[in-house]
């Protein structure tokens, strides 16, 4: 989905108007706001699916020869006649269930594509016809989903049809083997263990076709349902984010000593990548938050969030134990956001500590 970007101007003061605040991190100098850029809602399509009809020739007929072999012949080639009948069902089904998946992803990412559209032109807080516009999309992911459950017990199936293919070609070859043959029944073999063993290749690639389908949908399906969630967070809030931060890949290669130093969590020297300040009731600090996560992980996939309560000094032990318990619980409301926007759990901690610094409770975000 693509990502807004705006001008450093219009940011900041977004932020301070919502009691949230970007700073400059050692971590992540390229994370201040970048010049503006049009940006438009982009649905991800669904993955692709495979294309190929696997339909296996037709068996070769064959002349009794009156042999105890010959007999044997022709019971064989009625058994690859079944064989390639199943597989014939088999390919007709998966181009059905092919189908139903492209007619039911269609309708899901149009429902999708109306709602980020609604959002990002913008939108009332929990507006109840895209309320009703989710309930729809949760639906319709349902549908994908038991179209992919399908496709996974055709997959089971295929594999059963394998098993019995190499079943097949085992006995065709020991059918040579038998005495009491002629000439004719052993080229009549021979054409019959060719067929069986192209039939045999056909069933093999519909099974690695299919497996491959199953594998991508159901990725998929796992990742529309974090996105779903994030969005129903977009929904509640009125505005747009984007793609859920559980779909950021980890990046593929570990990270070096330096960059995986742990921020530390009290008393830190280090610049927290957001501060948000609990100032006054209902603080608006999600868009931002989102904003500033999503652009941690895109440049570092691995990366780890300490979310730490920072209380103000100062006033009587009573007033003091309020406040620290005040910041706990807006840090706690701050995990909970993350989580909704998919960040996984074990990759945010929690802590507090006490500041001079804090004039109201504060909720400092670091990176490591």
């Amino acid at each position: 989905m693509a990502f807004r970007k705006t001008h450093s101007v219009a940011v900041a003061a977004a932020l301070l108007l919502g009691g949230c605040a970007f700073t400059d991190n050692a971590l992540f100098p390229s994370l201040s706001p970048e010049p503006s850029s049009s940006s438009s809602s982009k649905v991800a399509p669904p993955p692709s699916l495979g294309t190929t009809t696997f339909t296996a020739p037709q068996v070769t007929p064959g002349e009794p020869t009156g042999t105890f072999v010959g007999q044997k012949v022709a019971g064989l080639r009625n058994d690859l006649g079944q064989l390639q009948t199943t597989l014939s069902n088999q390919s007709n089904q998966l181009q059905t269930i092919r189908g139903q998946i492209v007619q039911d992803s269609q309708g899901y990412h149009g429902t999708v594509a109306a709602i980020e559209a609604r959002l990002q032109l913008g939108t009332t807080p929990g507006n109840p016809i895209l309320v009703q516009q989710w309930n729809d999309c949760q639906k319709g992911l349902d549908r994908i989903g038991e179209d992919v459950l399908q496709m996974n017990r055709l997959s089971t199936e295929v594999a059963s049809t394998s098993g019995l293919a190499a079943y097949l070609l085992d006995s065709v070859r020991a059918a040579r083997g038998l005495s009491g043959a002629v000439d004719e029944d052993h080229r009549q073999l021979r054409v019959l263990e060719d067929e069986t063993n192209g039939t045999t290749v056909l069933i093999e690639r519909l099974l690695s076709e299919l497996s491959s389908d199953v594998q991508r949908q159901q990725q998929y399906v796992a990742n529309e349902r974090n996105n779903l969630n994030t969005m129903a967070l977009a929904i509640k809030n009125g505005q747009f984010y984007g793609s859920s931060l559980a779909n950021t890949p980890l990046a593929p290669t570990p990270l070096a000593p330096a960059a995986m130093a742990p921020t530390p969590l009290a008393g830190s020297t280090d610049r927290p990548l957001v501060v948000i300040r609990f100032d006054r009731p209902n603080v608006a600090y999600e868009d931002a938050l989102y904003t500033a996560v999503k652009g941690a992980l895109d440049r570092r996939p691995n990366a780890v969030f300490d979310v730490v309560a920072v209380a103000p000094t100062g006033g009587t032990p009573g007033t003091a134990a309020l406040g620290e318990t005040a910041a706990r619980r807006n840090a706690e409301a701050v995990i909970r956001s993350l989580s909704q926007m998919g960040l996984p759990s074990d990759r945010v901690r929690i802590s507090s500590l006490s500041s001079a610094d804090a004039v109201s409770g504060e909720v400092r975000v670091f990176v490591r």
